[in-house]
């Protein structure tokens, strides 16, 4: 695929004889941005153990030139085997001597100028708060954060190609929350990479935040090494690239949300200006991106989901009708005062109602469901087309105010709907692989594919044994279980109409504890 031929794996090591070696070599993801002159850009992380000054580098505002490295160091790009074209990135292959591992081409490579993306720096703050423990890499312990918004340019002689262009981009300026995206980087970067070079993954755009969205969050699920990998934006016309993997894991605390850092092409190029100038380099204007107009139901999942605080507890809801709204009963069980604040949306601020909780179901209820009536109606509200039928394998989305809710708005994740549960042949609960973080619950399950609010999120897998969250494994309930009581609640006006949730039978409830009967209880 195109994605695979603009993708490619940087190694730096110290030579044997260098005055002081570092152990290595080091390695992670680039991509090819130009083939007239041959330009690879990668994260600037890679070269964290052969700073002069050590990690207190990473802190200072400026470019970081070669000197401010070890001396003789030997940068290499590693390539998929020559023979192969990428028309559609523009990109062509030429001849390069290659590997014994697989008959991949290797390229020598000079470092231009390590260079901090300002933008992405200060998305970074905003968006993830250090009161919330946030850590990025492929341990709970994280990497170095000083390192995050840093990359690499390097000048790889043997990339030039007569008449060879820039790779394909487009401005992440425009992206949706909700539009796919396709991320290729080389799992353990140079480990085995006749095995895992170029891999591809799919997901869609999860969060923005920033100048002219520097800082993206997708679903696409990347490996450590990944890290300088492309995040490309499907078009008509072939890949565009986008952005640049900044970190394959997120972690909240101790909790694994199963989320990818990107930052935006854009924004890095703003931020070498000067770097590429010098270089003698003239950088085509990345053009901005109109995304396709998504064909069908014409409903906004966006635009129903809202954050609901209730004290120091947060979560999400569902707007059904311009003042009521499903959540959890979890999120609302504090008993302080309420506030709903909708995602915001063409014609609409983002504005804090007040609102009530009219019904919660009990401790003892399976159902984790709790419905608040506004005080005031959120203006120009749509109301979601309610589901009737579920089926197993459809694609379908979760939004939510978890992870970056409170910064950025509510995330979204895509997955499919696992599995149907049903007792007596009536679904008492679906099962989704999109990834739900703390903060997701009462959150909208909405089909791919037509549009329609499935249910909404009740809760993601915990092992309590192992203390290990799950994001991929998660349960909702069913609208076919909500939508009667809320029909007759709003012919009503009688809060009584739900009372029919505490009152289900065993299977229900044995669903619901991840029971099976007879058998032990799981420990999920």
């Amino acid at each position: 695929m195109a994605e695979e031929r603009a993708c490619c794996v940087v190694s730096v090591s110290g030579l044997p004889d260098a005055p002081t070696p570092a152990a290595g070599p080091w390695s992670c993801s680039g991509v090819v941005l130009s083939r007239g002159p041959g330009l690879v850009l990668c994260q600037g992380a890679v070269f964290a153990p052969f700073l002069r000054d050590g990690p207190a580098a990473w802190a200072q505002p400026r470019t970081l030139r070669p000197d401010a490295l070890r001396p003789r160091l030997r940068l290499l790009v590693l390539q998929p085997p020559a023979g192969t074209r990428a028309p559609a990135l523009g990109l062509d292959a030429p001849a390069a001597p290659q590997s014994p591992a697989g008959g991949l081409r290797q390229h020598e490579a000079r470092l231009l100028a390590l260079v901090p993306c300002g933008a992405f720096q200060r998305a970074l703050a905003r968006a993830f708060g250090r009161a919330e423990q946030w850590r990025f890499g492929g341990e709970p312990a994280g990497d170095d954060l000083r390192a995050l918004h840093w990359f690499a340019w390097l000048r790889v002689p043997g990339l030039d190609s007569p008449g060879g262009g820039w790779t394909a981009r487009a401005g992440a300026g425009c992206l949706r929350k909700g539009e796919g995206l396709l991320a290729c980087g080389s799992p353990f970067g140079a480990l085995c990479p006749d095995l895992f070079l170029n891999t591809l993954s799919r997901g869609v755009v999860s969060n923005l935040a920033g100048e002219e969205n520097a800082l993206i969050l997708t679903d696409a699920r990347c490996l450590p090494g990944t890290e300088g990998g492309g995040a490309f934006l499907p078009s008509p016309a072939g890949p565009r690239l986008v952005a640049v993997i900044a970190a394959s894991f997120c972690w909240k605390g101790a909790e694994w949300v199963g989320l990818t850092l990107l930052c935006s092409l854009a924004a890095i190029l703003r931020s070498s200006t000067s770097v590429l100038d010098e270089a003698g380099i003239a950088v085509p204007p990345v053009p901005g991106w109109a995304g396709a107009v998504q064909a069908g139901s014409g409903q906004d999942p966006l635009a129903w989901a809202a954050l609901v605080e209730c004290g120091a507890a947060w979560g999400s809801g569902v707007l059904l009708a311009p003042r009521l709204l499903l959540t959890c009963q979890h999120v609302v069980e504090a008993g302080a005062p309420l506030h709903v604040t909708p995602a915001p949306g063409p014609g609409r601020a983002a504005t804090v109602l007040r609102g009530r909780v009219v019904f919660a179901t009990e401790e003892s209820s399976p159902f984790d469901v709790a419905v608040v009536e506004l005080e005031e109606s959120v203006p120009a509200f749509v109301p979601p087309r309610l589901a009737d039928t579920f089926l197993p394998g459809e694609e379908v989305s979760v939004v939510g105010f978890g992870a970056l809710g409170h910064a950025c708005g509510p995330s979204v994740t895509a997955g499919v709907l696992s599995a149907v549960v049903a007792v007596a042949g009536r679904p008492v609960m679906l099962q989704t692989t999109c990834a739900v973080h703390g903060g997701s619950s009462g959150g909208p399950l909405v089909s791919s594919r037509s549009g329609c609010l499935l249910g909404i999120v009740a809760s993601n897998t915990r092992d309590t044994g192992a203390g290990a969250t799950y994001p991929h494994l998660n349960f909702c309930v069913p609208i076919t279980i909500l939508q009667p009581p809320v029909a007759r609640y709003c012919r009503t006006g009688d809060p009584s109409a739900f009372a029919a949730l505490n009152r289900a039978g065993k299977g229900v409830r044995a669903a619901w504890r991840l029971q099976r009967q007879p058998g032990p209880p799981s420990k999920l």
